[in-house]
């Protein structure tokens, strides 16, 4: 019998002409945290769903605690996982906000004690799960209530509590504070030291350094190297994801500063259910990168959204060059140079049935008029558009190709490169790096900081702490709607600007 816990040998799995994967092997022993890291398009959710069973492999064989994994449809395939001890812990959160967490956790598993339900046992056994491994949640707490981090929490006692072994969870801390994702891990640490196997599906490689024993790296679908974390580095693995040769380094030169180019005096923005920016009031000077860390939904999408002119302000002044802009449609504050990458690319950034080379003129139109607007100038269009492809290394390099052909981190790409174009005087950034993988967001972050160092006034929205980080002159955090603090990264000892942002996102003054 193996002692391998999981155990996937030559798994392949193709949909048309697309291979998503090929000949995927690794392991990973009782105990063990092991990290599946790769950049968008690798392969590594497809991998994570023929591992659980939703997905049927064309080839190759899973194998839980040595025993062959065996069903012939998905719904076979995830009942045999669940019997063998495999659970899975979606990104996206499968939880119904209306019941409880007891309600939540044995939702489809149900007992019942003469026709009626029972919540009892399960209460009982829920409170010691949680004592056992830190997930203490009150089981009778409706899951609308819930903090994400506590939310999180469920989705790992719902899996425990169906006996996993072995724990598969995607991304778990892509919207966690960082007090939060210390949290998750000091739980992950108990899981493994009891024996149970956390294969972790990650882009952060901090995060991996931080708290896995192995790695396994893959690139276009294949596995491409696995190693022991003790012996190798960041630096190597970002190599491996993305191909020698193809990591972009990101650096700021940090100049001196110019004038206040976007300042804004004490706005306030209401929405339905109340006031989502309070009172703000902040200036970016020309050459400056500041940054807005916050938990999500503490007001930095209305933020950003007032300034771009796409909300109302309530009250309060926005001036661009000392300029006031604050009644000044979208339009008009483009066409004064300010620029906005926008949160959802899809919803607000491109038109997905445009080709690459149509959505570049978007909100540019101006730009490539000829002849009073009767004529473009297709010539100048096709030397940007090979520009922005060139530059941000947009995949497939072809300006006649639909952007919803395009991955995720090639839209972002385009979007980005087209909001630089024009040398903007200010540019806001929500979420510039969002779902995207290394390569492409290491493009993206240089881009941003070559921007800032001409003399670019920046204001970044992101969650992304190692962002923050690496670009930014100052970050200001945002709580319920108001500016709690504000932090200079290069005036701080290296390591704890996260442990700071964290503690003012979390409520700490």
């Amino acid at each position: 019998m193996s002692a391998d816990a999981l155990d996937v040998r030559a798994v392949s799995k193709r949909y048309g002409d697309c291979i998503a994967n090929r000949d995927v092997s690794f392991s990973a022993a009782r105990g063990e945290l092991h990290a599946i890291v790769g950049e968008n398009g690798a392969g590594k959710s497809t991998l994570m769903h023929l591992l659980y069973g939703t997905e049927p492999a064309d080839s190759g064989e899973v194998r839980l605690f040595g025993t062959l994994r065996r069903g012939r449809s998905a719904t076979e395939q995830v009942a045999a996982s669940i019997a063998a001890g495999l659970g899975m812990v979606h990104q996206h959160f499968m939880l119904v906000p209306s019941l409880t967490v007891v309600e939540n956790v044995v939702l489809g598993r149900e007992p019942v004690t003469a026709g009626l339900l029972s919540l009892d046992t399960a209460i009982a056994d829920l409170q010691k799960l949680g004592a056992r491994y830190g997930l203490d949640v009150d089981p009778l707490a409706e899951v609308s209530t819930l903090s994400v981090g506590e939310a999180q929490r469920v989705e790992i006692l719902k899996v425990l509590w169906r006996g996993a072994e072995i724990l598969i969870l995607d991304e778990p801390t892509q919207i966690l504070t960082p007090t939060e994702v210390e949290a998750l891990f000091a739980i992950l640490r108990e899981l493994a030291a009891a024996g149970k196997t956390v294969i972790l599906v990650t882009h952060k490689l901090d995060e991996v350094m931080a708290l896995c024993q192995k790695v396994t790296v893959m690139r276009a679908g294949e596995v491409v190297a696995t190693h022991l974390v003790a012996e190798t580095t960041p630096k190597q693995l970002a190599a491996e994801m993305v191909g020698e040769g193809n990591v972009v380094e990101v650096t700021r030169t940090h100049g001196e500063l110019g004038e206040p180019r976007l300042e804004l005096d004490k706005i306030v923005v209401r929405r339905q259910a109340g006031i989502a920016v309070d009172g703000v009031s902040l200036t970016v000077r020309a050459g400056e990168i500041v940054g807005v860390a916050g938990v999500q939904g503490n007001g930095q999408t209305e933020l950003v959204l007032a300034v771009a002119g796409l909300l109302d302000l309530s009250s309060g002044k926005i001036r661009l060059s000392q300029r006031d802009i604050s009644r000044a449609s979208s339009g008009k504050r483009r066409a004064l140079g300010l620029h906005h990458v926008a949160e959802d690319r899809h919803q607000r950034g491109l038109v997905l049935d445009f080709t690459v080379e149509e959505n570049l003129m978007l909100g540019r139109t101006a730009t490539y008029s000829r002849w009073l607007g009767l004529d473009l100038d297709r010539v100048r269009l096709r030397i940007d558009c090979e520009e922005v492809i060139r530059h941000f290394d947009v995949r497939p390099p072809r300006p006649e190709l639909s952007a919803r052909s395009l991955s995720g981190g090639n839209q972002q790409k385009v979007l980005v490169g087209r909001e630089l174009l024009d040398s903007p005087q200010a540019l806001l950034c929500a979420q510039p790096t969002r779902g995207v993988d290394l390569g492409a967001a290491a493009r993206i972050r240089a881009a941003i900081a070559a921007a800032a160092d001409a003399g670019c006034a920046v204001l970044l929205v992101s969650t992304e702490l190692e962002e923050l980080e690496a670009l930014c002159d100052r970050v200001v955090v945002m709580r319920r709607g108001r500016l709690v603090g504000e932090l200079t990264p290069k005036t701080l000892q290296p390591g704890t600007l996260r442990q700071r942002l964290g503690a003012l996102m979390a409520g700490a003054s």
